[in-house]
């Protein structure tokens, strides 16, 4: 039989449970909530960040699957574990690599690149569940609509299929690559408040985050 937990174990057990309970919490609001979606996404991956930067990557684990468990409970098998594609794995690459005092370079490069696989792991097993491409059906419904476009201002014929899907993935990639961004600059703001601060920004990108809203 085990001995009673110590002051800094009993710490660490209630932080964990508490900051996944919040991850989803807010991966419920998110879900059902008809406004507050942008809010929501940002919030997201920095509960469980902010648990690996206070208190390693063995509770944000810890922290991930309990956040996941709960969400079965609550939303079924399906959108429970969708919370790991992208913001519980993009969540757990956050907290590493701060915890580890990266660069900004390496930790968002690599997070926006997370953040845009794991939307198309989404959109893949979405697809599988409802028997149909979803990707495909509305690439091609964009297709269609820019095809008309362009013959409505007489610019001749519209991109292709390939071009379309080629613009979707860019377009996934640009919207990631401030998404992360974003992430970096509220947890560079809050996290210093929480005893838990992020290394500091490259010096071409401190003027971004240097004006401190708080």
């Amino acid at each position: 039989m085990s001995g009673p937990l110590s002051p800094r174990q009993a710490r660490q057990l209630t932080e964990t449970a508490y900051l996944a309970a919040v991850m989803a919490l807010i991966w419920v609001a998110l879900y059902y909530l008809p406004v507050g979606g942008a809010l929501f996404r940002l919030a997201l991956p920095l509960p469980l960040a902010l648990l690996q930067c206070r208190r390693g990557v063995r509770c944000g684990l810890e922290g991930l699957a309990v956040a996941t468990l709960l969400l079965v409970a609550l939303m079924g098998p399906i959108r429970g574990p969708l919370l790991l594609f992208p913001y519980g794995s993009l969540a757990l690459w956050l907290g590493w690599t701060w915890t580890r005092r990266c660069s900004w370079w390496l930790s968002w490069s690599l997070g926006s690149l997370i953040g845009a696989l794991g939307f198309l792991v989404r959109i893949t097993v979405i697809s599988l569940l409802l028997g149909e491409n979803l990707w495909v059906v509305v690439t091609r419904a964009a297709s269609s609509l820019l095809d008309r476009l362009s013959a409505a201002l007489s610019l001749g014929a519209g991109p292709d299929l390939p071009q379309v899907q080629l613009m979707a993935i860019a377009l996934i990639l640009f919207q990631n690559v401030v998404y992360v961004l974003a992430l970096h600059a509220v947890a560079y703001w809050i996290f210093p408040r929480l005893a838990a601060p992020i290394p500091e920004p490259p010096d071409p990108l401190r003027p971004l985050v240097a004006l401190d809203p708080l």
